[in-house]
């Protein structure tokens, strides 16, 4: 008799992504990510330790997505500095990684491991903003202030109640960049 298929890794991940998204670390619970996928907790126990590695899981899985693959694929299909910061921003805070970002981001006012990690993937991201826009602007006061600016514009406009058309936020990026 052949062993019970296990519910894959990458299923729970999807899972717990999902509701980290909607409910924040919270709504990441075994037994009703069981429930959703028809599954028992058994099948989570055979991919891992415990919550808490799971917990981590999403995390490294949201760590490379929001910075490993998107800066992969921006270094492969945008062109210039200016190409590659738009390409960046649109793939960072596409729909399916923006709620889990912004899950994370509050997630990290409250638990010091996550607002670690979380300082550390906006580092890596505010590198490369910085490698890219050094491309163009020398001065590094002038620097410092553009990759600051285009960074919180990413984050932030998020947050502002009012969203802002897109072209208005394409000519904010604009200025940043020129």
């Amino acid at each position: 008799m052949a062993p019970p298929t296990r519910t894959p890794r990458a299923t729970w991940i999807e899972a717990g992504l999902r509701a980290l998204a909607s409910g924040g670390p919270d709504a990441v619970r075994i037994e009703p990510l069981a429930q959703q996928l028809g599954v028992t907790r058994g099948g989570f126990y055979g991919n891992f330790e415990g919550r808490r590695a799971f917990l981590d899981a999403l995390l490294d899985t949201w760590e490379e997505r929001s910075t490993g693959e998107v800066l992969a694929r921006v270094e492969t299909e945008a062109g210039d500095a200016r190409a590659r910061v738009r390409l960046a921003g649109i793939l960072t805070f596409r729909e399916e990684l923006l709620a889990v970002d912004l899950a994370v981001r509050e997630w990290a006012r409250y638990d010091t491991a996550v607002a670690r990690r979380l300082r550390r993937v906006d580092d890596r991201r505010m590198d490369y903003l910085r490698a890219q826009i050094g491309a163009v602007v020398t001065d590094p006061g002038e620097l410092e202030a553009r990759v600051l600016l285009a960074f919180t514009l990413a984050i932030g406009h998020h947050f502002v109640s009012r969203r802002s058309d897109p072209a208005v936020l394409e000519q904010a990026l604009d200025v940043i960049l020129r």
